[in-house]
């Protein structure tokens, strides 16, 4: 049974990195166009600690940037993790030559030290995931980006709602099994409080 849910969990994460928010294609040279020029790399700085601002940004590392990368191995994805709670909590995409004019107006002026200066040849925008949630960002990134979602295939959603059904078991299972737990520890006080109550009795 362990190994059946050992293999089953690696299923799961196999499934929840192809598939699901980030699940998407950034421009390359051979796919960009004048409107969504070529994506050469991202990085991401935030917060070790979730409060002031910090929590979109980390789960969109969580969330998000795995699935990047599984489905744009080519390009570079860093993060930078501080310990400047009032700092910066900035994602920082780097165009082929001249940003797009989604990026241009959605970037702000905010200044992310930790992101590497782009090179001759980039045009980077930084993004403001400050007080955002993950999903949010996400879709600032598709808008300044032009990034293609990769739906999903039949067999995936399949396995997505077998794993989501075996999850709801799971919590019915452990709450069922905290009940029995709890009724055991129950029923022991009560048989230790009854032979307390004879051992006083039988000194009276």
């Amino acid at each position: 049974m362990v190994n059946m849910l050992k293999r089953m969990r690696k299923l799961q994460s196999l499934v929840n990195i192809r598939v699901g928010t980030g699940a998407a294609t950034l421009p390359t040279a051979s796919s960009a166009n004048k409107e969504f020029p070529a994506i050469t790399r991202l990085h991401l700085t935030y917060a070790r600690k979730i409060y002031g601002g910090h929590q979109g940004a980390r789960h969109f590392w969580r969330n998000c940037l795995p699935r990047l990368k599984f489905h744009n191995p080519a390009i570079p994805m860093t993060v930078r993790r501080t310990d400047e709670q009032d700092g910066p909590a900035a994602l920082t995409i780097y165009f082929a030559e001249q940003a797009s004019n989604a990026a241009s107006l959605a970037a702000s002026q905010i200044n992310d030290k930790h992101a590497p200066a782009p090179s001759e040849t980039e045009k980077s925008a930084v993004l403001d995931v400050k007080n955002l949630d993950y999903q949010q960002i996400w879709k600032k990134v598709q808008m300044m980006t032009g990034a293609q979602e990769i739906a999903a295939t039949a067999e995936e959603e399949a396995e997505v709602r077998k794993f989501e059904q075996w999850r709801q078991q799971s919590d019915k299972d452990r709450v069922r099994m905290a009940a029995l737990r709890q009724a055991k520890k129950d029923q022991e006080r009560m048989l230790q409080e009854a032979r307390g109550e004879v051992e006083r009795l039988k000194q009276l």
